[in-house]
């Protein structure tokens, strides 16, 4: 990824998206419905769907790659990551819900005993993990801007140190 590849809007789209999908699952607490969670899941699987297609769009020929290019390339894909893991958290939220409410229609009593982490702590966590996105955004961009305006070596300077003394 050279200077001109940096992806800055789809990057800066991709931390707003993260940003927006957290708030929604903090916002919604404990009151949430089925449709709202299968919602909330193919958010997170649209997010990891449109890092793989900037990951796709800017990973440099083979011959090109930097070491930068593949620090920017890692984060990409701990974005992907992120979002997926985020989206299996909700889905295993939603399958928790699902089985509780079938729990609660098949008891005899009123009383139901859940095992395992409850939907809200599955939230939690893609919560969890939806944040860490944002800051895998920022990194990329600093470093893309550390690399611009860091010094570049003098090339005339390393060839007069590669010639053997006396020869000069």
């Amino acid at each position: 990824m050279s200077d001109l590849d940096t992806p800055t809007k789809p990057l800066s789209h991709l931390r707003s998206e993260a940003l927006a999908l957290r708030r929604a699952l903090d916002a919604a607490g404990t009151g949430r419905d089925l449709r709202t969670l299968a919602g909330w899941i193919t958010d997170a699987q649209d997010l990891s769907r449109s890092t793989l297609d900037i990951l796709l769009d800017h990973t440099p020929a083979r011959s090109r790659t930097t070491a930068d290019d593949l620090l920017s390339l890692e984060r990409l894909t701990q974005i992907a990551k992120a979002a997926q893991d985020a989206g299996a958290e909700l889905t295993a939220a939603l399958a928790r819900a699902v089985e509780n409410q079938r729990r609660c229609a098949a008891a005899s009593s009123g009383r139901v005993v859940v095992i395992g982490p409850s939907p809200q702590q599955l939230i939690t966590s893609a919560v969890d993990l939806l944040g860490r996105i944002p800051a895998l955004c920022q990194a990329i961009h600093r470093d893309r801007l550390v690399e611009r305006t860091a010094p570049q070596p003098d090339p005339g300077l390393a060839s007069a140190q590669q010639q053997p003394k006396g020869t000069t």
